[in-house]
C-alpha cells in the first residue's frame, strides 16, 4: 500500500520507516532532554550541595566563634563569678569576725553587769538584814529608845566640843534626861529628851482600817501629851535646867507628820516649854549654841588678846626702831658710796690729761727734741701744778 505526499508515493514500509525514525529521533530528543535535564537538576543538586556545605562551614565558623565567644564569656563569667565569691567570703568573714567581736564585748558588758548587779544583790540583802535588824530594834521599847539616844548623841558630840555636854546626867530630883547642854554665861544647861512614843506611831501607820487609825491617834496624841507632861515635871527645874527643853524625833518625815496631823500637841508642847526638834533642827541649834560658845571664849579671852596686842605694839615699836637705824645705815653708806663715785671720777679725769699729755708730746717731730736743751727743771712749778691738779 502506498501514499502519495508532496507528489511522491510512499508506500507503507517507508511510512512505518519514517514514523520508527521519527519516533526514534523524538525519543532520542526526549532522552538528551531528560539526560540535560538531570544534568540540571545534578548541576542545580551540586550547587545546592555546595551551598549546603558553605552554610555547613559558615554555620561551623560562626559555632566555632561562638564557642570562643562562649568559652571567653564563662571564662569571664567563671572569673567575676570568684571574685565575687572571694569578696563575698571575705565580708562575710569581716562581719562574722565583727560579729564575733561584738558578741564578746556584749557578753563581757553583760558579765560586768552582772557582777555590778550581783554586787548589788549583796548589798541589798545586807540592807534588808539591816532593816530586819532595825525593825527588831524598833519593836522593842528599850532597843529603839537606845537607837534615837544614840542619834542624838552622834548629833551633839559632832557638833559641840567636849566639856560642852553631858549624857544621862542626875539631876536634884534623882531624874536622869538622855542630854544637857552646858549654856553661856553660867546659863542653867539645856535638857534634850529622846524618848519618842514610837510604838504608838506605829499603831497608825500600820492601821487596817480609818476606824483602827483613829483609835492609834488618839492613843499616839495621848501618849505624846503624858510625854510632854513627864519632860515638863521632871526635867524643868528652876535656877537648875533651862525653861525650855527638846523633845528629839529621830525622824523628819515623822516631825513633818506631827506638824501637819497634830497640830494641838505641838501648841500644847509649846505651851510648856517643849520643843518637839527633828534631827536637822536639833543640829541648827546645835550649831547656834556652838556659835554662842564661841563668843562667850572669845569674851573671856579678851584681856588675853589685849596683853597680846600690847606685846605685839611693843615688838612693832623696837621693830621699828631698828629700822630707822638700819635706814640711818643705809644713808652713811650711801654718802660713802658717793665719795667713793667722786674719787673714781678724779681718777679718770686724771688719767685723760695724763693720757692727753702723752699725746701731744708724741707729735713733735724727733729732731726737735734733740736739739732741744733740757731746762731746769723748777720744783715750786711742778709741786704747784700738782696742787692745782689734786683740788681738780
Amino acid at each position: 500500500m502506498s501514499f502519495i505526499l508532496f507528489g511522491q508515493a510512499i508506500s507503507t514500509v517507508q511510512i512505518l520507516t519514517g514514523l520508527v525514525i521519527l519516533l526514534v529521533i523524538a525519543v532520542l530528543v526526549l532522552f538528551i532532554r531528560s539526560r540535560a535535564r538531570a544534568e540540571d537538576d545534578m548541576l542545580d543538586a551540586e550547587h545546592t550541595m555546595a551551598a549546603l556545605l558553605r552554610s555547613q562551614a559558615e554555620m561551623q565558623g560562626r559555632l566555632a566563634a561562638m564557642a570562643e565567644v562562649f568559652g571567653s564569656r564563662q571564662a569571664e563569667l567563671n572569673q567575676a563569678i570568684g571574685q565575687r565569691l572571694d569578696g563575698m567570703s571575705q565580708r562575710v568573714t569581716a562581719t562574722i569576725g565583727e560579729q564575733t567581736r561584738s558578741t564578746h564585748e556584749n557578753l563581757r558588758r553583760l558579765q560586768e553587769r552582772l557582777a555590778v548587779i550581783d554586787a548589788a544583790q549583796t548589798n541589798i540583802q545586807s540592807l534588808a538584814k539591816d532593816v530586819v535588824g532595825l525593825q527588831a530594834i524598833l519593836s522593842n521599847k528599850q532597843t529603839r529608845g537606845a537607837f534615837g539616844q544614840a542619834r542624838m548623841e552622834t548629833i551633839v558630840a559632832d557638833g559641840l566640843p567636849m566639856g560642852a555636854y553631858a549624857f544621862q546626867p542626875t539631876l536634884s530630883n534623882g531624874s536622869r534626861p538622855d542630854c544637857t547642854i552646858r549654856m553661856p554665861n553660867g546659863s542653867p544647861p539645856l535638857v534634850i529628851d529622846a524618848k519618842f512614843p514610837l510604838e504608838a506611831w506605829n499603831a497608825i501607820r500600820s492601821a487596817a482600817s480609818p476606824e483602827h487609825g483613829k483609835i492609834a491617834a488618839q492613843q499616839f496624841r495621848r501618849d505624846l501629851e503624858l510625854h510632854i507632861r513627864d519632860i515638863s515635871e521632871k526635867y524643868l527645874i528652876p535656877s537648875e535646867t533651862q525653861d525650855t527643853a527638846f523633845l528629839f524625833v529621830p525622824s523628819e518625815s515623822i516631825f513633818a507628820e506631827i506638824h501637819e496631823n497634830f497640830e494641838a500637841i505641838v501648841q500644847k508642847a509649846q505651851r510648856a516649854r517643849i520643843v518637839i526638834v527633828s534631827p536637822s533642827l536639833l543640829m541648827l541649834s546645835i550649831q547656834v549654841i556652838q556659835a554662842v560658845l564661841k563668843d562667850q571664849r572669845m569674851r573671856e579671852q579678851a584681856h588675853v588678846i589685849q596683853s597680846e596686842v600690847a606685846h605685839l605694839m611693843d615688838d612693832l615699836s623696837r621693830l621699828d626702831e631698828r629700822v630707822r637705824k638700819l635706814q640711818g645705815h643705809f644713808a652713811m653708806a650711801q654718802k660713802d658710796v658717793d665719795m667713793i663715785v667722786t674719787s673714781a671720777d678724779k681718777l679718770a679725769r686724771r688719767g685723760e690729761r695724763i693720757e692727753a699729755l702723752e699725746f701731744e708730746a708724741a707729735k713733735e717731730p724727733a729732731k726737735t727734741r734733740a736739739e732741744e736743751k733740757p731746762k731746769p727743771v723748777d720744783n715750786r712749778t711742778s709741786q704747784l701744778k700738782l696742787r692745782v691738779v689734786d683740788e681738780d
